[in-house]
């Protein structure tokens, strides 16, 4: 070989080979980097399109619970002549506008349709676009039911059902069926003869396009037949039968392939830097892919984070006790903490949900400097703690700290706020080590906490249960209560004129003399009627025999108290004034007592209430009035004629630096803004003279009269006036 030939290929030919094939290598190298990075990326991202998809099937069934586990859907749909409207703005539209469902559908045993809607499709024509896909899941549900097939039922999931992803009219959709049990279990149910509830929602259109920007999903579509992966990533969506219904579609990151677009340009311009370029290149790639990793992060983070707070949210929650369980201490105690705001609602009617966004926020702050990452939010309100502790005295003194924490004052948004915690505790003994079962031993020692005073802790202790079984029985023995007339029973204190000490009218009291327990006290059932919804029935019942027994007494006015939850009601003006016309009393011999909490209403019903009944003569009075918030401050814009001065006011007056001067400034108040004012509680003569000293219209207490039937009112009306005072 000739010399310059050889020097060519040593000097020149050689290297430029071999630069050639490093590049061509390292080509290679990046090719096949990219390309497991971009697989990696769409395996993600696939299974985070089925996560998805799998949360809303679970999702809708969970919804569907929320109307179909419901004594009273039970009976709307046995009716033999179901009240359409109450089905329709229960199962019906309603999931709609509360669950964004497309679709509901409610069947009968004999396959009769009582409720039917798809979009704007209504009756047989709605129900004809899901019958292929809903038949089997109905067939196979009603088998279950008639075998008494309970297999995965648990304290979230209240009752068996089935469901599937269907293909209707060439939409995705999910098609979810639960059967309409009792809640309570007193209805007698065939076992396969139950109505069946149909949910539909469709997983296109807007499903799509909030899935695809909450998620960073490009361009995230559905197609019946796919496409080829190299064109776009897809997710495979099948029918509870196998069958393939159809594949979500998008353009998939592919961070490998951002690398090596950036890179491959490089490559060719500063080829004969190669060694450098590969450093170069080498830290591009580490730095897509910490970005690549970051984003991870970052949807991971957002999965178990509460993005208000910054909090851990409830999957972090059961992750994190079931760790602390599987690594417990013999010698210490693992416990479930479940804290409440007291007083946070007020906080949003009164301030605004910014402020009160605003106060979780702070909260959240307070929580994390007294528990660290320990403290996770669980929606609304609700925080948890999952803690270890040495023993049972450091978790006492735990509670305490976050109470006092908390109730230490808040300033948010130029406000002072004060708001209360309450914290339910659960212990781990040994003998209940399941998460879920800790988390609900824990909530119910919270109620127990709340219904003992607010702002206080307590532990978890068998009577506990004992004490939810009994509310439960006395909501069930409520509900026979109001379907038996002489259960109910209504008495009437007097209120008297203060300067003639003569009565000018009554005020009604709902009793409920329980056929083995004899007088219930009202504060042990009016709450469980107001959580229960039945305080309608009870306050309908009991005006309605108020204003009847007010005919015999023409020259007495009948005072009946009316809850928040009543006032809020968009048919409460409605029904009193019905009942008005029905029995014939004058409107204005009605006077209705409220509480000042019933005034907190974001959607403006119980204004509404208040001014139509107020304009065909009804009256209203606010009732305890200086105990709730801000009374002073509300009496300026407050519709009422009559304030009633709570009984502490009136049982301090005489006490040294007692509240005579409270009182005084209540009744000027009263007068300077033209209202009457009744002062409760009276039991001392010394009393009865102090209010008539200080100007108070009219008393009402036990000195003057107890509570007493209608018979000794009327006794009262036509006898001697000392009767009453029995």
């Amino acid at each position: 070989m000739p010399p310059n030939r050889t020097r060519f290929l040593l000097n020149f030919a050689t290297p430029l080979a071999l630069a050639i094939c490093l590049s061509f290598a390292l080509y290679l190298t990046l090719l096949w980097s990219a390309r497991q990075s971009d697989i990696l990326s769409q395996d993600r991202q696939r299974q985070l399109v089925d996560l998805i998809v799998s949360n809303i099937q679970a999702g809708i069934a969970h919804d569907q619970e929320s109307s179909t586990v419901w004594d009273d859907a039970v009976r709307a749909v046995a009716q033999s002549n179901p009240d359409r409207e109450w089905l329709d703005n229960n199962v019906g539209a309603w999931m709609h506008t509360y669950f964004q469902h497309d679709g509901a559908f409610v069947i009968s045993p004999d396959d009769h349709l009582l409720v039917s809607y798809l979009g704007e499709a209504r009756g047989q024509q709605a129900y004809a676009q899901i019958a292929g896909a809903a038949r089997p899941l109905l067939e196979k549900l009603r088998a279950r039911l008639a075998r008494q097939d309970d297999a995965g039922l648990s304290d979230q999931i209240l009752s068996i059902g089935e469901s599937s992803f269907a293909s209707i009219d060439e939409r995705p959709a999910v098609i979810s069926l639960k059967p309409i049990i009792s809640d309570t279990g007193d209805l007698n149910q065939v076992p396969g003869r139950e109505f069946i509830h149909i949910a539909v929602r469709f997983l296109d259109g807007n499903f799509l396009q909030s899935i695809g920007r909450e998620y960073l999903l490009e361009a995230l579509q559905f197609s019946p037949t796919g496409i080829s992966a190299d064109a776009a990533a897809q997710a495979t969506l099948r029918a509870s039968s196998g069958e393939i219904i159809g594949y979500f579609l998008w353009n998939p990151f592919r961070p490998g392939t951002a690398v090596l677009s950036g890179a491959t340009p490089i490559l060719a311009l500063v080829g004969a830097l190669i060694l450098t370029l590969m450093g170069s290149l080498g830290a591009l790639a580490w730095r897509r892919s910490a970005h690549l990793s970051k984003s991870r992060e970052q949807l991971e983070r957002m999965a178990h984070t509460d993005a208000l707070t910054g909090l851990p949210n409830r999957a972090s929650l059961s992750q994190h006790l079931a760790l602390m369980l599987a690594e417990r201490n013999p010698e210490g105690c693992c416990a479930v903490l479940y804290l409440d705001l007291d007083h946070f609602k007020e906080v949003n009617d009164t301030l605004g949900h910014p402020t009160g966004d605003a106060l979780l926020i702070e909260v959240a702050a307070r929580l994390k400097n007294v528990a660290g990452s320990l403290a996770t939010r669980v929606g609304g309100d609700e925080f948890v703690l999952a803690t270890r502790a040495p023993d049972i005295d450091a978790l006492e003194r735990l509670c305490a700290t976050l109470i006092s924490g908390i109730r230490r004052p808040f300033l948010v948004h130029g406000h002072p706020v004060m708001i209360g915690l309450s914290v339910g505790v659960a212990v781990a003994d040994g003998e209940s080590d399941d998460k879920d079962e800790l988390i609900r031993k824990a909530d119910i020692a919270l109620y127990h906490a709340k219904t003992t005073g607010r702002n206080r802790y307590a532990i978890f202790g068998p009577h506990m249960d004992e004490l939810i079984r009994s509310r439960r029985d006395m909501e069930r023995d409520l509900r026979a209560a109001l379907e038996d007339p002489c259960q109910i029973e209504v008495h009437y204190q007097p209120v008297f004129s203060a300067m003639e000490q003569e009565p000018i009218g009554v005020e009604a009291l709902a009793r409920w003399r329980h056929p083995t327990k004899g007088l219930v006290p009202p504060d042990a059932f009016i709450p469980v009627a107001e959580s229960t919804l039945l305080i309608d029935t009870l306050g309908e019942l009991v005006l309605r025999r108020a204003c009847t027994a007010a005919l015999q007494w023409p020259q007495l006015t009948i005072a009946v108290n009316a809850s928040a939850l009543e006032l809020r009601g968009e048919g409460y003006a409605r029904r009193v004034i019905s009942v008005l016309k029905e029995v014939g009393l004058n409107p204005a011999r009605l006077e209705i007592e409220i509480t000042e909490s019933a005034l907190a209403d974001d959607t403006e019903h119980c204004e509404r209430n208040i001014s139509s009944l107020r304009a065909i003569g009804v009256r209203f009075a606010l009732d305890d009035f200086g105990t709730g918030f801000s009374s002073f401050g509300r009496l300026q814009r407050m519709n009422v004629d009559r304030i009633k001065i709570d009984k502490c006011f009136v049982e301090s007056m005489a006490k040294p630096g007692g509240s005579e001067d409270i009182v005084r400034a209540m009744i000027n108040l009263a007068q300077a803004k033209g209202l009457k004012t009744t002062a409760e509680g009276i039991e001392t003569s010394e009393q009865n003279d102090a209010l008539r000293r200080l100007g108070c219209d009219d008393i009402q207490g036990y000195l003057l009269s107890r509570p007493v039937s209608a018979a000794a009112i009327t006794a009262m009306m036509t006898g001697p006036a000392t009767a009453m005072r029995a």
